[in-house]
């Protein structure tokens, strides 16, 4: 179609942002940080390659994913340990803080609840920025590796991908079916996984990791969290995901628990304040 004569103008419009963010309620990062310099170790779960498993942190708890063995990306979900229709939601987090997480920022819950679910305290990979392509690290722009698309667009029947891998390992620490527990999946923050949109087709892409070995992430939990974790099958996503011949290394979740002296005056955030009556 012919373009209209003030195309330009319209395009040259400045873009307004959709969620303001400066009223959010702001973490204590100083308490958080002086509750984890005395903090000691209570579990871990190594996540195989190719592989997802559940952890559990206790709100006031630490938890951190670390890259070991070699370069490695993750899909996390998150749930309310007492309550698995409360779980993290991606796009709001990505609406309030932006396509990438960091320090500071936090996964945030589904409606109605609208809690922070866990804060972000540490981050090896936040010197990487925002490259030449538009790439960043930890994003809450992507779904998660699936079977479904990749039937749809080359009719595989590939179980490995983090779509599967975290529904059994749902159903393995919580005893539900495969379907039920297909119920309880949802988006993911994808952790140290580099990406962005293409400025040309608005197409979503991925690139190698920066990730080593030692390189982590870490979380405050904000409530009683239950999380899954699957060590994609993509590797370090340089090339392809849902595969069998990407490298591929395990990734290791630590639950660390400061003294409760450490949070004194911290509590657990409450659901969110809407009373729900939706206008009647």
């Amino acid at each position: 179609m012919t373009q209209p004569a003030d195309a330009d103008a319209r395009r040259a419009l400045r873009p307004v942002i959709c969620y303001p963010n400066d009223t959010l309620p702001r973490p204590d990062m100083a308490l958080y940080a002086a509750a984890r310099a005395g903090a000691s170790k209570v579990s871990e779960v190594l996540i195989p390659a190719r592989e997802a498993a559940c952890f559990r942190a206790d709100a006031g708890q630490f938890f951190r994913i670390t890259s070991v063995e070699g370069p490695q990306v993750g899909d996390l979900n998150l749930w309310n340990a007492r309550d698995l229709s409360e779980r993290f939601y991606s796009g709001k987090s990505r609406a309030l803080h932006g396509t990438h997480l960091t320090l500071g920022e936090r996964m945030w819950s589904s409606f109605p609840y609208l809690r922070p679910m866990a804060t972000i305290v540490g981050d090896t990979l936040d010197w990487y920025g925002i490259d030449e392509f538009g790439g960043s690290v930890h994003d809450v722009i992507g779904t998660r590796c699936d079977p479904y698309t990749g039937n749809l667009l080359v009719g595989t029947q590939y179980h490995h991908c983090c779509h599967s891998n975290l529904i059994r390992a749902l159903a393995d620490e919580t005893g539900l079916a495969l379907a039920e527990a297909e119920r309880h999946v949802h988006d993911v923050l994808n952790v140290f996984m580099c990406t962005g949109f293409t400025r040309d087709t608005g197409q979503y892409f991925m690139k190698a990791s920066p990730v080593r070995p030692g390189d982590y992430l870490e979380f405050f939990a904000e409530i009683d969290i239950l999380g899954a974790l699957s060590a994609c099958p993509g590797g370090d996503c340089s090339s392809e995901h849902s595969s069998d011949s990407a490298a591929c290394y395990p990734m290791l979740v630590e639950v660390f628990a400061p003294d409760p002296a450490a949070l004194a005056g911290w509590h657990s955030p409450l659901v969110n304040g809407y009373d729900q009556s939706h206008g009647r």
